[in-house]
C-alpha cells in the first residue's frame, strides 16, 4: 500500500485513524511516516500500548530513540511489559538517565497494581510557599517535565503526602496566603500495592481525574489518571466477559493472538466442562430403566437442562456484574438468594405454563402422547419450577462461594454453572416422574 509523502499531499490524523486498522507490519510503518512529524507524534501518543510496541520493535535502530522518548515514564514501562524481557535493555539505553531511573522502578511493580499504572511525574509543592511562589514554580515544573496537571500535591522534605490543593483554589485564594492555608487535609489515595480493579472502584466512586498512589510510610510514588484508568476498566470488562465464556483471559488483542493460544486458552475450560458433562450421562445411566419404560421422558430432557442452564447462567451474569460494580458484596448473600428463591419460582412456573401447554397442543393437533399425556404434562411443569429453582440459586451462589475463596466471582462462567445443574436438573426431573408416573407409564 502506497501512501502520500510530498508535503503537499500527506494524511491527516483523521485519514491515519481510518486506515490504521487495517494495516498490518511494513504497512504501518511506511503510515506513520506518511503524515507530518507533529501529526505522527500525536497519534503514536494515541495508540495503545501493544500497538506502540509493535512499532518500536519493528523500527529501525536509529529511529527507536525519537520515538520512545516520546512516551511518558508510565506509557514506556507499559510498552516494556509488552514485548519481550530480552529487548529491554535495548529499548531503555534509548531514554534518558532520569526517565530510565523512574521506567526502571515502575516496572518492578505488579501489572495489575497501582504502582505499576502510576505516572511518577506530578505537580508538587511545599507546605510553607506562598501562592504567588507556588503559581511561578509551578509554571516551570509544567514546562520541564509534567505531562498531566489535574491537582497540587503538598509534600513535606521527606515526601510525605500532607494535602492537595484544586487550581480552583489556587488562583481564587489570597496570593499572600501559603499553601498549608488552602490545602486539603482529606486525601483520598491508594497504595502502591492496590489493585487495578479495586483502583478503577475508587475512581467511580469520587469521580476524580486523578489518585495519588502512596507507599506504607505514606510516601508519594505517583498519581494515576482517569485516561489510565479508563483503559483498565475496559480491559477489566473484557477479561470478566472472557471468562464469563470459560475461555482464560487472553494476554493480546484477537487478532494478534495465535491460534495455538486460542487453543490453549480454551482446552483447558472444555476439558473441565466435558469431565463435568460425563456426571450427566452417569445421572441418565442411573435412570436408564425409567427412560426404556417411558421413551417420551425423553423427549423434554434437552428441554429440561437447557432452561437450567439457561436460568443459572442468568443469574450468575447478574451478580458478577453487579459485584463487579460495587452494588452487592459478600454480606448481601442472603439477600441476593432470597431475591433468586422468588424469581427463581417465578421463572420456573413461565416456563412451566409453556410447557403445560405445549403438550397439550401437540396432544391434539401433531402427535400423541398416549393416554397419559396429562401426567406428562405436569410432571414436565412441576421439573421446570424445580430445575430452574435450582438453576437460579446455583448461578447466583456460585459467584459468593468463589469470592469467599478469594477466587474471581467471574470464574463462575455460564458454560460452569450450566454444566452444574445440568446434573441436578436430570435428578429432579426423573425424580418427579417416578413420583407422578409410578403406576401408569412407569
Amino acid at each position: 500500500m502506497e501512501f502520500p509523502r510530498s508535503s503537499n499531499d500527506i494524511l491527516s490524523l483523521e485519514e491515519l485513524e481510518d486506515v490504521w486498522p487495517i494495516l498490518q507490519g511494513e504497512e504501518r510503518l511506511e503510515a506513520l511516516y506518511a503524515p507530518s512529524r507533529p501529526v505522527a507524534e500525536n497519534f503514536f501518543l494515541q495508540l495503545s500500548s501493544e500497538d506502540q510496541a509493535d512499532i518500536l520493535t519493528n523500527l529501525p535502530e536509529g529511529e527507536k530513540r525519537s520515538w520512545i522518548r516520546l512516551l511518558p515514564p508510565d506509557d514506556a514501562a507499559d510498552v516494556l511489559q509488552i514485548v519481550n524481557k530480552e529487548q529491554h535493555p535495548s529499548l531503555l539505553q534509548y531514554l534518558d538517565e532520569p526517565t530510565r531511573k523512574e521506567v526502571t522502578a515502575l516496572l518492578a511493580y505488579a501489572e495489575d497494581d497501582a504502582g505499576g499504572l502510576m505516572n511518577p511525574r506530578y505537580a508538587r509543592l511545599r507546605p510553607d510557599m506562598p501562592l504567588d511562589e507556588a503559581i511561578s514554580y509551578l509554571k516551570r515544573q509544567t514546562r520541564a517535565q509534567i505531562e498531566n496537571i489535574y491537582y497540587i500535591y503538598v509534600l513535606d522534605e521527606g515526601q510525605h503526602l500532607l494535602g492537595v490543593v484544586s487550581y480552583r483554589d489556587l488562583f481564587s485564594a489570597d496570593p499572600q496566603k501559603k499553601i498549608r492555608d488552602i490545602m486539603r487535609t482529606h486525601i483520598v489515595k491508594a497504595d502502591e500495592a492496590m489493585d487495578q480493579e479495586a483502583l478503577g472502584q475508587l475512581f467511580k466512586r469520587y469521580k476524580f481525574l486523578a489518585v495519588p498512589v502512596v507507599d506504607s510510610e505514606n510516601r508519594l510514588k505517583g498519581v494515576v489518571t482517569v485516561d489510565d484508568i479508563v483503559d483498565v476498566m475496559t480491559e477489566e470488562a473484557t477479561e470478566d466477559i472472557q471468562k464469563l465464556g470459560a475461555v482464560s483471559p487472553l494476554e493480546m488483542p484477537y487478532m494478534k493472538t495465535s491460534i495455538f493460544d486460542l487453543v490453549k486458552k480454551r482446552a483447558g475450560w472444555l476439558s473441565v466442562l466435558f469431565l463435568g458433562e460425563m456426571l450427566t450421562a452417569s445421572a441418565m445411566s442411573r435412570y436408564a430403566l425409567e427412560i426404556e419404560k417411558a421413551v417420551v421422558l425423553a423427549l423434554f430432557l434437552p428441554l429440561i437442562i437447557s432452561s437450567g442452564g439457561n436460568s443459572g447462567s442468568q443469574a450468575s451474569t447478574l451478580v458478577i456484574r453487579a459485584m463487579a460494580v460495587g452494588e452487592i458484596t459478600l454480606r448481601d448473600w442472603w439477600r441476593v438468594a432470597k431475591r433468586e428463591i422468588f424469581s427463581g419460582l417465578a421463572l420456573g412456573g413461565v416456563l412451566g405454563v409453556i410447557g403445560f401447554i405445549r403438550i397439550f397442543v401437540w396432544q391434539y393437533f401433531f402427535e400423541s402422547y398416549g393416554e397419559h399425556y396429562t401426567l406428562i404434562a405436569i410432571t414436565l411443569f412441576a421439573s421446570l419450577i424445580g430445575v430452574v429453582l435450582i438453576g437460579t440459586i446455583a448461578g447466583s451462589m456460585l459467584p459468593f462461594i468463589l469470592s469467599r475463596l478469594k477466587l474471581d466471582p467471574a470464574s463462575a462462567s455460564a458454560p460452569f454453572v450450566a454444566t452444574l445443574v445440568d446434573v441436578g436438573g436430570l435428578i429432579i426431573y426423573f425424580s418427579i416422574a417416578a413420583l407422578l408416573l409410578q403406576g401408569s407409564l412407569l
